[in-house]
């Protein structure tokens, strides 16, 4: 096995890129890669680096406290305090949870014209990247080829632990070690993540937002998705948690603003935390997506966004209460809708299985490597045949239990309150530490809930898994409820909904006032809710078997094509799992269908012609129509006298990517990138030469809408524009001197 992972890494080691569009590259990597043949005008030095600062230095991975390396998106820093630019999409979030019906920004925006102004979010972190190190070899010394898949996990497991441990030893850094390739090389991630990240503007809706579920994944496309947050460090310039005495945040880098504008065919580059792809999924994985999970998830995930709708559109406050809840279930409810279309039309399962036909003949052609990689092709199919029964079952317990009605993980909340009660009842310190703990939840939790919407979705989605799913593989409660009620499931909710004390407020307050673990034992929601985690729990042992044989199949058949393929190497790149990669690429248009042209621009034009009062998707604001035709756009305008909204470029993104920078040849801020297009979703599983794009929002828009629609110039003055020269970045001396 050493010897498999050693022979991957010498043939990474020459990577010399020669396709301009694919590829998720690892940082540590780039002095491999001549990219300066492809347009960039900086070293590789001046991208990454651990002595000085860089643009890495600038680029930050948005989490949360209880997950801060699990990125769900990317910002930039775009000043020295510490500004940071991202998507209205990914700050969407922390936009609602500040809006109230006095006070809605998600329909009227937010802009802080102080630092005093900028609203705290407790739980949202930023992390920056400190240094990548490749530790393959220290992992790979210790495995041997006779070892089962459990004792590779656990040595695996146990030197990573060794390596991040002293790694982060004496300093406040935090640090994770990712496998790559199906496990077969291993790099070390150190980040600084900092825990004060404040709200500091938002464009309405109508702009951050435009276009809604229907332009969501289209082109042409006008949204202006970008929110604005600050960094805050403790008064030493360390992470610190949220204190009035907390100062901005002072980077080792911070983005220039690029007003120079951008033609067809210019150099482009994404640096970003991408989350997830599986370039590698052999033909079987593609037929479970088809056949299975996918339709599945759209469902269930279309009831889902019905309900939560009936109650959007009959009040205001549902409205403000479910928009991130709502847009959320659509994006991947769209999205696993594209991808099948994607797969079929551009017959990606016949592409996987001409390909895995390939590497059977090579592996079968020589003895050697029949006894390395003999039995990958083989452990792949037999893992999918074996937990094809259980396919449909995983995806409902994931969208329709874990994902549906919100009373059941609510309810689940409450074990550590039954667990303080039953085995420490004489401890008061330790009754009311967990009490106060979900006092805030509770608090949280309430504000942005409906109890109509969320027993409808209780009665629906459990009526959808009774029809659904096997006997076999539902929960004894479930069984019993169904029985007991005769089906009618609506009957059922109804009765939770008048009982349970997580279903009310006023009940959940009275409850932690007096909290009795018979009260929480009895309850029906946190009942059903055990039953489900337990039958799932079992469900899930029972699957471990495939899990291990598909882990293994994976690595193997991955490892096999990189040798298969040495010669073209370069072409190869580990998938993203939400470490920090560029991409790179050029700014430019593109024919997604016979007699269909779409430009790489569109202009506030266009955003105007799009306007339909009808619907919320398509609202425009009257101070931008206002600015629109007295055609006021300042110095943010493009030649031609038009204000530019968005531009596509070819870069390999994902989700994860959204709010990155978007970057010209001297690494100055173009743009944010924010989605990809409807022809290319099969994207995630195989890149689409001639169709995929990377849409961003032009950072002249972003610059439109704070200084001229928002007249937040508070902030403009803050960041530096370039208008003219091109700014080179300079080395500052080591970190630390």
């Amino acid at each position: 096995m050493k010897k498999v992972i050693i022979l991957v890494i010498s043939f990474l080691m020459t990577i010399n890129m020669s396709r301009a569009d694919e590829g998720m590259w690892l940082l540590s990597l780039l002095n491999k890669m001549n990219l300066q043949t492809k347009g960039l005008k900086l070293s590789p030095e001046q991208i990454y680096s651990i002595n000085n600062s860089s643009l890495k230095d600038a680029v930050v991975g948005l989490g949360n406290e209880g997950n801060p390396f699990g990125f769900y998106c990317t910002g930039e820093i775009v000043s020295g305090k510490g500004l940071i630019l991202t998507n209205h999409h990914c700050g969407f979030s922390s936009i609602q949870s500040h809006s109230t019906p006095e006070h809605d920004y998600l329909a009227d925006g937010f802009w802080a014209r102080s630092i005093e102004e900028e609203l705290i979010n407790e739980s949202t972190t930023a992390s920056i990247l400190i240094r990548i190190e490749d530790v393959t070899e220290q992992i790979a010394s210790e495995l041997k080829d006779d070892m089962t898949e459990k004792e590779r996990r656990k040595v695996i497991s146990e030197i990573a632990g060794k390596i991040e441990e002293e790694a982060t030893k004496d300093t406040e850094y935090g640090s994770s070690v990712k496998s790559m390739f199906g496990g077969n090389q291993f790099f070390l991630f150190v980040y600084e993540t900092f825990l004060d990240v404040r709200l500091v503007g938002a464009p309405p809706s109508s702009i951050g937002k435009f276009g809604g579920d229907t332009d969501n994944w289209m082109w042409p496309r006008h949204t202006g998705d970008f929110s604005m947050f600050r960094i805050y460090t403790g008064p030493e310039g360390k992470p610190a948690k949220y204190a009035k005495e907390n100062i901005p945040l002072k980077p080792r880098h911070s983005f220039p603003i690029s007003l120079k504008g951008i033609e067809e065919n210019d150099f482009a580059m994404v640096m970003g935390f991408p989350g997830s792809t599986d370039r590698y999924l052999t033909s079987y994985g593609i037929s479970e997506a088809l056949d299975i999970t996918n339709p599945t998830r759209i469902k269930i995930r279309d009831k889902k966004l019905k309900i939560m709708k009936e109650g959007i559109d009959a009040s205001q406050k549902t409205r403000i209460q479910y928009a991130a809840k709502y847009a959320q279930t659509a994006n991947y409810w769209k999205y696993f809708i594209g991808q099948s279309q994607g797969l079929k039309r551009l017959k990606v399962l016949e592409q996987k299985q001409e390909l895995e036909n390939k590497i059977a003949s090579w592996i079968n052609a020589d003895q050697k490597r029949k006894e390395k990689y003999g039995e990958a092709i083989k452990l792949i199919e037999e893992a999918y045949n074996l937990r094809k029964e259980y396919a449909k079952t995983n995806a409902f317990y994931g969208e329709s239990v874990f994902q549906g009605a919100e009373i059941l993980l609510f309810s689940y909340q409450s074990k550590g309150i039954l667990k303080v009660l039953e085995n420490s009842k004489d401890d008061q310190a330790a009754i009311d530490e967990v009490l106060k703990g979900m006092q805030e939840t509770t608090a949280d939790y309430f504000k942005d809930y409906n109890a109509s919407i969320d027993q409808k979705l209780l009665a629906e989605m459990m009526t959808m898994f009774v029809a659904e799913i096997p006997v076999a593989h539902q929960p004894d409660m479930l069984i019993e409820i169904n029985k007991k009620f005769k089906g009618d499931f609506d009957k059922f909710a109804k009765k939770v909904f008048e009982k349970s004390v997580f279903a009310d407020q006023a009940r959940m307050g009275a409850f932690l006032k007096n909290p009795k673990a018979k009260q929480i034992e009895k309850d029906m929601a946190y009942k059903l809710v055990n039953s489900f985690i337990k039958k799932y729990m079992d469900l899930r042992g029972k699957q471990g078997k495939f899990s291990t044989t598909l882990n293994k199949g994976n690595r193997l058949f991955i490892a096999a094509l990189l040798e298969m393929d040495k010669n073209n190497i370069n072409d190869y790149y580990p998938n993203a799992n939400s470490t920090i990669r560029l991409t790179y690429g050029t700014v430019g248009d593109y024919i997604p269908r016979d007699a269909v042209h779409y430009d790489y621009y569109t202009t506030l034009k266009g955003y105007i012609e799009k306007e339909d009062p009808s619907t919320t998707e398509f609202v425009v604001p009257e101070k931008l129509k206002e600015l629109y035709y007295k055609k006021d756009f300042g110095k943010y305008a493009m030649k031609n006298g038009e204000m530019p909204v968005c531009f596509t470029t070819n870069n390999d993104i994902t989700g994860g990517n959204s709010g990155s920078p978007v970057l010209n040849a001297d690494g100055e801020l173009i743009g944010i990138a924010f989605d990809g297009n409807w022809e290319a979703m099969s994207g995630d599983i195989e890149f689409e030469d001639q169709l995929q794009k990377c849409i961003n929002v032009d950072i002249r828009y972003v610059m439109f809408v704070i200084d001229k629609y928002a007249g937040a110039k508070n902030l403009i003055k803050e960041m530096k524009l370039v208008e003219k020269k091109r700014v080179p970045i300079k080395h500052s001396l080591p970190v630390g001197m």
